[in-house]
């Protein structure tokens, strides 16, 4: 571009990727590009960057010509006359799609369980303590619900595995349903799950009696019956009909010393004492 940011120039690699041909792109400035994602700070900070230092590298979403955002890697360097002053901007970009897509898979692979896609239990450790972190600056009670399927495991043994992941996908879609969007939902392993509520109230009545409501919603809605799809190889479509409640265990905690494993584990044992008494 000139000094004052007008296209003057393009390759047939900036063709490639933002789909402007040079016709089209010569005689605009690079805000034809922008992506929407961006606020004006954004824009300010890099240019006090390339005005201060010369130059601006880093990660920026852009829009092509067919309306697609992409992310890519840009560098703009300011040239300089004799007398140096301004002239010219060069950019160089690199479409990163690629790029970031592995970044969120391999993201999603260490954060989330693949079959759910809820949180797994080391993204739940990390909400856990940033719940507790929270209750302690607010003085409002966070609860942790452990939960357990009672009829499970004669759903996998009879069917196969293939149908226990349809009622456990069925469960996940339940469970987010019962919570507020700032609650976790997490996938602890097997048949279990965790539900973390944060912000409570601060007393400790009112508290109970939230995490006891929202329980007992679970409760409910993971009794209702399941209705399961398939489709064996060469088979006509299968419809299974299975009820599986849930045993239910909850804690509550404010400013407590305690840790994140300390709290699951009491959890847990809340929920072993309600299947002990039966279930559901």
């Amino acid at each position: 571009t000139n000094a004052d940011n007008i296209i003057l120039r393009v390759n047939r690699a900036f063709t490639g990727i933002t789909g402007y041909t040079a016709e089209e792109a010569v005689g605009h400035t690079p805000s034809i590009f922008k992506s929407g994602r961006h606020d004006a700070a954004f824009y300010a900070a890099m240019w006090e960057n390339i005005l201060h230092d010369g130059s601006w590298h880093g990660e920026i979403w852009n829009r092509r010509k067919n309306g697609e955002v992409y992310p890519e890697q840009l560098t703009i360097t300011a040239v300089k006359g004799k007398n140096g002053e301004t002239t010219h901007y060069v950019a160089t970009l690199r479409d990163i799609t690629e790029r970031k897509a592995a970044e969120d898979e391999i993201h999603n692979l260490a954060f989330y369980d693949a079959l759910t896609k809820l949180p797994n239990r080391r993204l739940l450790n990390d909400r856990i303590g940033q719940t507790m972190a929270a209750s302690k600056r607010s003085g409002l009670y966070g609860a942790l619900i452990f939960l357990d399927l009672d009829n499970f495991k004669p759903l996998n043994d009879t069917y196969g595995h293939v149908v226990g992941d349809l009622l456990l996908i069925e469960v996940a879609h339940r469970l987010t349903s019962c919570v507020r969007e700032a609650d976790t939902v997490a996938r602890f392993g097997g048949d279990e799950f965790v539900v973390m509520l944060s912000e409570l109230d601060a007393d400790n009545a009112e508290s109970t009696a939230q995490a006891c409501a929202v329980a007992e919603k679970i409760r409910s809605a993971l009794a209702e019956p399941y209705v399961l799809k398939f489709q064996q190889e060469g088979n006509a479509e299968t419809i299974v009909v299975h009820h599986c409640t849930s045993s239910v265990g909850v804690v509550l905690f404010i400013n407590h010393e305690a840790s994140a494993e300390d709290i699951l584990k009491w959890a847990d044992m809340a929920m072993y004492r309600a299947k002990e008494g039966g279930g559901n």
